[in-house]
């Protein structure tokens, strides 16, 4: 028998329709974050980005393809990651199939990652993805908008991200924490994983101008994790007691 507590068909509308105020109010809310998003001061980029596309070279403004919008994944893939963050996989897992429908809507979706070109191409083959991944190897990108760090930055002057300071790294996690879990996915150890982190930025195009508008990065991605979104709906929410992602074609077939 369930420990849950239980109820009536009547109790439980009454309990329910109290949480769809709740619900209501929350999309409210939502509505006014975005609105106040749009309204943030647009920051022009002046400096020469150079990313390695399918096409070939790019500069930011090349991402844009015609459209006047560009959100870009921060995608944790780094040079010497075999593969890429299980964590990050899930969300484009879940962004894969709309990149589509967002280009027909003036915006492009791109990821992007530090790991050269042909290691990116190799891992979205595997994973059967179609949206496009940029390489920044060799660039100053993923630095510039914090989610790329040197080992000095880690280990001896500290990092700056989700806009507030990380001290130097003095040791590692625990071999069975989720970090180390993740690390040991990507095929990498933990230091040189987390010198990647997650993120979306958001840019505009104008009169050939661009501009950086928005960023977001660790929990600031929940809403864009589509599969969160499912699991908190779910009778008991996230359950979450440990490392239990894995990239999906890891998982026994149902």
């Amino acid at each position: 028998m369930t420990k849950h507590k239980t109820g009536t068909r009547e109790q439980w509308l009454s309990a329910r329709l109290e949480v769809l105020k709740a619900e209501k109010e929350l999309t409210r809310r939502g509505d006014e974050l975005a609105r106040q998003r749009q309204e943030l001061p647009w920051v022009r980029i002046d400096k020469k980005y150079q990313l390695d596309t399918e096409e070939g070279p790019a500069s930011l403004a090349d991402l844009f393809r015609g459209r006047s919008q560009l959100l870009i994944y921060h995608f944790m893939f780094g040079p010497d990651y075999k593969a890429g963050c299980p964590s990050c996989s899930s969300i484009a897992d879940g962004f894969n199939g709309i990149a589509v429908h967002l280009a027909n809507h003036d915006v492009m979706l791109w990821a992007v990652s530090r790991a050269p070109l042909a290691k990116l191409q190799g891992y979205k083959q595997r994973m059967g993805w179609s949206f496009p991944w940029a390489s920044s190897f060799g660039g100053d990108f993923n630095f510039d908008f914090s989610v790329g760090f040197s080992q000095a930055q880690q280990s001896q002057q500290g990092i700056e991200y989700n806009y507030r300071r990380e001290a130097p790294m003095v040791r590692e996690p625990a071999p069975d924490s989720e970090t180390a879990t993740n690390a040991a996915m990507a095929g990498t150890d933990v230091a040189t994983y987390i010198r990647e982190r997650p993120g979306v930025s958001a840019f505009a195009l104008e009169d050939g101008i661009v501009y950086h508008t928005y960023s977001t990065y660790a929990r600031g991605l929940d809403g864009l994790w589509g599969m969160y979104q499912w699991l908190d709906r779910a009778p008991k929410g996230r359950n979450e007691s440990g490392a239990w992602l894995r990239h999906h074609d890891n998982y026994e077939k149902p």
